[in-house]
């Protein structure tokens, strides 16, 4: 592989995070207009929202068993535009089986779609030979930004669905497809270091994948992504509702946990080569804890916004750099690892919001932050999972020749 088309490769990849970013938030941030059209009950509406993680985990799985036959290039190809059309699906139903059906498609396509990007992602930084995970994810924060943007507009202009969606999958479509033609696995993908040696050679568990192994960084993704969920279900309520905002300030921690998200993820890779993975994620792990333990002390409104921005500065590392531990831990069979590893994505997104909930009820919402913040600080007990890292990717030690691949 070409300097050139490591470029390429990595240019088309950060595209596809940032597709996949736009539409996700498109989705989510919609959900009352979903309901409205379609007479989804407030009873019913979980059960729906429910099975796109269910449905995304079983994607994650079978492309865990794809992938074993095609490369993981192959499936990201025909995953995007079906996340896409899914999402069309999604706007353009009248009937509740139409957004049944839309919303499974969308499910297992996103499950598919998430396992095969980040396994690209941990095979291109290994033939790059330095942290550049950090950076795809930063991608996706920012088409998040920029889908919720869209959904914002949407909704103010009072446009249908179908009418917020279809300009916005009419241009993304023929982008991510074109996009799809510079996908690369890299030179260190599946069994093969950038130099040329065996993976699998005295790596350990480096060609057998080992759930045992494999488990501590399957709690730390749970635990993230409950903390995210946490953040996603629940800031608008606790500022309006327990910190006395007005109804508009309560929309802006997520704002700037999203803001603050991206930001930290444009200079996470930075952070990892200077410092290690287990030093940054360390830091992550203690800043958001820090900003939970903010928010369920806050006095006021503001305060509470300080601790959600303490949050996107700390949780936004984790999970980039648990996608790609996953890799080092086995570089021989590391498609393998990420599509295990990233079923407890949506785990995390599952409990993390009833968890809250009824934690919040049956006890206090200020209480219930505590939850996740014990969570968080608990990925300071698997730290070393994310290690050794320096003589592979940074540090100033021992590096592959792709290195000054820009």
């Amino acid at each position: 592989m070409t300097d050139a088309g490591l470029r390429h490769g990595r240019a088309s990849l950060g595209l596809s995070f940032g597709v996949q970013g736009v539409a996700f938030a498109l989705l989510v941030t919609r959900i009352p207009a979903i309901q409205d059209q379609y007479g989804i009950s407030d009873g019913l509406l979980p059960v729906f929202l429910a099975a796109v993680p269910i449905l995304a985990g079983a994607g994650s799985v079978a492309t865990e068993k794809v992938v074993a036959r095609v490369r993981p290039s192959v499936v990201l190809r025909w995953a995007q535009p079906l996340v896409l059309l899914a999402l069309l699906g999604v706007g353009a139903g009248r009937e509740m089986w139409h957004v049944g059906v839309a919303l499974g498609v969308f499910g297992l396509a996103v499950g598919a779609l998430d396992a095969s990007m980040n396994m690209l992602g941990v095979s291109l930084q290994r033939a790059y030979g330095r942290s550049i995970m950090s950076g795809f994810h930063a991608a996706y924060s920012l088409g998040g930004i920029a889908g919720a943007s869209l959904a914002w507009a949407g909704a103010r202009w009072e446009l249908s669905l179908l009418a917020s969606y279809l300009p916005v999958v009419a241009v993304l479509l023929p982008v991510a497809l074109t996009g799809s033609r510079w996908y690369t696995e890299g030179k260190g993908a599946e069994g093969k270091r950038p130099d040329g040696t065996e993976a699998g050679a005295g790596a350990g568990a480096g060609g057998a994948l080992s759930f045992k192994l494999l488990l501590p960084l399957c709690l730390i993704m749970t635990f993230a992504y409950i903390g995210d969920s946490t953040v996603s279900n629940w800031s608008a309520k606790y500022l309006q509702d327990v910190l006395g905002s007005s109804e508009q300030l309560a929309t802006v921690p997520y704002n700037l946990y999203m803001v603050t998200t991206l930001l930290g993820r444009a200079v996470g890779d930075l952070g990892v080569r200077r410092f290690g993975a287990v030093a940054v994620v360390r830091g992550g792990s203690l800043l958001a804890a820090g900003g939970f333990a903010v928010v369920a002390v806050a006095p006021g409104a503001w305060a509470g916004m300080l601790g959600f921005t303490m949050l996107g500065f700390g949780l936004c590392v984790i999970v980039p750099q648990t996608f790609a531990a996953a890799g080092r831990m086995f570089p021989g069979n590391s498609d393998a690892a990420v599509a295990r590893l990233n079923i407890f994505n949506y785990v995390g997104f599952l409990v993390g919001s009833p968890l809250v909930g009824a934690l919040g009820d049956a006890w206090s919402y200020r209480g219930a932050m505590l939850v996740p913040m014990v969570l968080v600080l608990a990925t300071l007990v698997y730290a070393r999972a994310f290690g050794p890292e320096t003589a592979r990717y940074g540090g100033g030690h021992e590096r592959p020749r792709t290195a000054d691949v820009g």
